[in-house]
This record gives C-alpha cells, structure tokens and sequence, in this order.
C-alpha cells in the first residue's frame, strides 16, 4: 500500500510516497507531541515492524499530516490511533526544522508542529502494537541522563528536540 504524504519537491509541497520521501531526504511537514504529567514525559517504545527506528524510544507521538491536514487536527488524531488517547488540550510550542539520518538508508527532514498536552493521573492510554511496543513515564531529568548515556536507544528526532528544542517545548531547558 502506498502512502503519499506531502514533501516539498522543487520549491512545491506535492504528494509523494512516504518511503520515497525518506529515501530521498525530501523535506516535508510534521507533527510531534509530547504527552506530560507535571515533570514526567509519557515516552513510546516504536514497535519492531516500523520500517525505520524499530525498538528506539520517542516522545508520545510523531507523524506526517495528511494533504490538508491542519497540524492539531493531525496531532490529536495520531494520539488516538497510536495511544488510544483522545480529549487532551494540545498547546502548540512552534515549529522545527531537523535533518536526521534514521538509519537503512533513510534520512528524515522535517518541518515539524510541535504540541504538549497535559495528562491527569486518570489517563489510561491503549496503544496499537503495530506502532508501539512499551510506553512509559520518565522524569525530564532523567531522561536527558539516559539520554547522555545511551543516546542510540533513543530516536535521532527525539535526541534532537531535547538538545536544541527543550525550552521551547517544556518552558525550560531539561534537568532544570
């Protein structure tokens, strides 16, 4: 099954298939969430079937808006088809721009929307098992010493966000 997804292809967003996109580095609109519960960062363990970073943690959420697709629409429809989590208020922190290799070949270059949502202590998430394997809450704190411990079992993206991109999304750099 092919799926097209938006890329910039000279100077035009078009729609082009998703691996064709990555194989190419093609730059293309994004979306990233990050689920909260005051300090802790809901993190998802990518299942092994995905066709690139399988097993690698990342935030709640990532992926690639459909061909009009307003970025929150696509934020809060991606939480409840890989989490199962539905109703959070999502807050937009601003937009990113990265360029990763993802390994096999692949290179992201995203323009990403980047949201937070807070979670309260009664969330239940249900994630789909073709896109996660685990879930679980980390203290920023200690995420980013995990993170400088063992960054390759972390998703370049993530790595990348935590980095460059902490105080725009959390208010504050991590470990502060």
């Amino acid at each position: 099954m092919t799926t097209l997804i938006p890329a910039w292809v000279d100077g035009a967003l078009a729609p082009v298939d998703k691996l064709e996109v990555h194989r190419r580095g093609l730059r293309h609109p994004a979306v990233s969430v990050f689920v909260t519960a005051g300090d802790l960062v809901l993190l998802q363990r990518r299942a092994l079937g995905k066709y690139h970073t399988p097993g690698l943690w990342a935030n709640a959420c990532c992926t690639h808006p459909g061909w009009g697709e307003a970025p929150d629409t696509c934020a809060a429809r991606r939480l409840q088809e890989e989490l199962g989590i539905a109703g959070l208020a999502l807050d937009h922190r601003g937009r990113v721009e990265y360029r990763a290799d993802v390994g096999c070949g692949l290179v992201e270059h995203e323009v990403v929307d980047i949201f937070t949502a807070e979670a309260d202590d009664g969330i239940r998430p249900a994630p789909d098992p073709d896109e996660v394997m685990a879930l679980r809450w980390i203290a920023r704190s200690a995420l980013a010493d995990e993170i400088a411990a063992a960054p390759a079992r972390f998703t370049p993206w993530l790595r990348i966000y935590l980095a460059r991109h902490a105080a725009a999304i959390f208010g504050q750099p991590a470990g502060a």
